[in-house]
């Protein structure tokens, strides 16, 4: 009998190698990836540490194409492939998730568990939204969506607002989470003189990003910002500079390279502001990888879970 590849496949989740340059060659990127598959994960988790995560699912959807509107070239995702997903989902054991690309509370609740996630997603009607799976026992405030990111709005395929809510930890410290998925299409050319479409959508974005970690700078809490930026930043460019003129952060995934499939630099990141800064453990940074042939990417996704750890006692 020939066991189905769910059987089969594992997962690792390991710490991401330092990365000499952001464009890096994918050769060096794979061997990064071999290195990394045989590694065990790292540090063990401390009693009170949160373990946060961003993960783009991928065109997550449980309805059909046309309904959907899918591209052509997207995978139509079968029950089996739900349950891999949730299957990843446990042993991803995240207390929170920041996600992309998912269809709503209902397409989430079949990858994250409602017994054990409390799930909020942006109520901008379009396929790829953002949101936040969070585990029960962690407080939800909700604020109004950042349609600052929207920057066409009325457009026929508009641009992803943002999640913004605010979270009560189990010792009471509050947490502000801005959640993104910015155009894609542009993540390495210049955005200061952008010439294409996409990255003078994408540069539009910047200065809406910026005033919102600049207020939250203001406001004196702790805060982070996550999700697939669709962007590399580990060179000079025009992004990261201007996040940092907002305020001072911490980029968890700054010098390292992604594991994720082939290897590549990272466009998924994690920033920690104000306390959140702090409250960083130090290399807890892990990429949750798939071990599976190069269609599975389409069955589970071409990201993978990009997750940190956070302590709010450490000073």
């Amino acid at each position: 009998m020939v066991k189905s590849r769910a059987t089969l496949r594992t997962n690792v989740s390991c710490p991401a190698f330092p990365l000499a340059s952001a464009r890096a060659s994918s050769k060096r990127a794979a061997a990064y990836t071999v290195a990394l598959l045989v590694l065990l994960a790292g540090a063990q988790a401390r009693a009170g540490d949160l373990k946060v995560s961003t993960w783009n699912l991928n065109w997550l959807t449980s309805r059909s194409r046309a309904e959907a509107h899918l591209p052509a070239d997207v995978h139509v995702r079968d029950p089996e492939d739900f349950t891999l997903l949730a299957g990843y989902v446990r042993k991803l054991n995240a207390d929170v998730v920041g996600f992309q690309e998912v269809d709503g509370p209902q397409a989430a609740a079949l990858v994250f568990d409602p017994a054990r996630y409390s799930i909020v997603t942006i109520d901008e009607p379009v396929v790829q939204r953002v949101g936040l799976a969070v585990r029960r026992g962690i407080g939800i405030e909700r604020h109004p969506d950042d349609t600052t990111l929207d920057v066409e709005p009325g457009a026929r395929f508009p641009l992803r607002d943002g999640l913004d809510v605010t979270l009560t930890l189990p010792g009471g410290q509050r947490l502000r989470v801005l959640v993104v998925h910015l155009k894609t299409g542009c993540q390495t050319d210049s955005l200061d003189h952008a010439s294409r479409p996409a990255c003078k959508l994408l540069a539009m974005q910047v200065p809406a990003l910026a005033a919102w970690v600049h207020a939250r700078q203001q406001d004196g809490g702790a805060y982070l910002v996550m999700g697939d930026f669709n962007r590399v930043l580990d060179e000079p460019e025009a992004m990261g500079t201007a996040l940092a003129q907002a305020a001072p952060l911490l980029r968890v995934t700054q010098g390292r390279a992604n594991p994720c499939w082939e290897g590549e630099a990272f466009i998924d990141h994690i920033l920690a502001g104000g306390p959140a800064r702090d409250w960083v453990v130090p290399n807890s940074l892990r990429v949750q990888v798939f071990s599976g042939e190069e269609d599975d990417k389409q069955r589970l996704s071409d990201h993978c879970p990009v997750s940190v750890r956070l302590d709010p006692q450490r000073k």
